[in-house]
């Protein structure tokens, strides 16, 4: 039941991460075949990280409320199904959409992923198999331009989508069968004030970081930092927050997460510029674009399982000296 349990959980959290990194390398033959300019472009990866980020404590919220492994499942079940309609997407617009619609669903599964990890295992066990978690939702992510490239070569970039559907199937399976139900032992009422808040200014300052020129994009701006800065205030204030602002006052957590926060960006930055510089610029195929990645893919296979043996042993550790004290 425990490795059922993260096969799960892999399986499931690890196609959206794949997905947010396969599509960068089809961004040129996208772009080709639906005459997507670099805005588009860039709206095709935004759209889904929007959603996605904004709605990822929303998502957590209901696996509490409801049922993390029933939430997780909704999630697959929305992935998959938005993942059909970017594969068979007529014009930009509509794989925008359907990408955000992807984000949706991912904003369920990454989270439940988590708390089923932390509601099932013993915490002995619990940093090993969230640490397994992190190491291969981190290779699915760098597997992503590898997989895409061959993919988009062999076949069509419509593909890379229409993968997710056996994926996404046998995750289910496993999920079915070997995950547990678990609920928060005290449920709280929905922050969706709080969860539309995030989205519009998550929204409104991609938008104007993107659409630059436009005669809407100081009133994207605008609308982006004041739904932020009311999100922050609605937080404060409220009885039941989606993010509770006092979790900020411990160092630990803040750093954490400042570091988490740029690791990714720098991340996401480097997928998307490297691989529009390989293809465009010096003209490699979708697959060798992909392969020069691969370094990146090895190195996580080989230090992740180390990553989380080494914080396991840092917090017995902790707790040993905090017994001496």
């Amino acid at each position: 039941r425990a490795w059922g349990t993260i096969a799960a959980v892999v399986l499931g959290s690890g196609i959206v991460f794949l997905d947010g990194t396969v599509v960068n390398v089809a961004l040129p033959a996208i772009g080709e075949d639906l005459g997507t300019s670099l805005g588009g472009m860039q709206w095709t990866v935004n759209s889904y990280l929007v959603t996605l980020s904004a709605l990822l404590l929303l998502g957590g919220s209901l696996g509490d409320q409801f049922g993390r492994r029933r939430v997780v499942v909704i999630g697959l079940l929305v992935f998959t199904g938005a993942s059909v309609l970017c594969g068979l997407a007529p014009s930009t617009g509509a794989l925008v959409a359907a990408r955000a619609v992807q984000g949706i669903g991912g904003a369920l599964l990454v989270p439940g992923s988590l708390s089923i990890l932390a509601a099932t295992f013993h915490p002995d066990d619990r940093a090993r198999a969230i640490g397994a978690w992190s190491g291969m939702a981190g290779v699915t992510s760098s597997l992503g331009p590898f997989l895409g490239g061959w993919l988009i070569d062999a076949f069509s970039w419509r593909l890379i989508f229409f993968v997710n559907v056996p994926l996404a199937a046998v995750a289910v399976a496993i999920a079915l069968r070997y995950v547990p139900e678990t609920r928060a032992p005290q449920r709280q009422p929905l922050d969706l004030g709080g969860a539309v808040l995030v989205t519009v200014g998550l929204a409104g300052i991609s938008y104007a970081a993107i659409e630059q020129g436009a005669s809407t994009q100081v009133v994207a701006a605008v609308v982006g930092v004041v739904a932020l800065a009311a999100f922050l205030v609605w937080e404060h204030r409220s009885r039941h927050p989606m993010l509770p602002l006092r979790i900020f006052r411990s160092r630990q957590f803040s750093g954490a997460n400042l570091t988490t926060f740029a690791v990714y960006a720098a991340l996401g930055a480097a997928f998307f510029l490297v691989t529009l510089r390989l293809q465009i610029s010096l003209g490699y195929s979708a697959f060798e674009a992909g392969v020069s990645f691969f370094p990146f893919t090895l190195l996580m296979l080989w230090l992740s399982p180390k990553a989380g043996q080494l914080s396991q042993e840092m917090e017995l550790m902790d707790r040993a000296l905090q017994a001496i004290a």
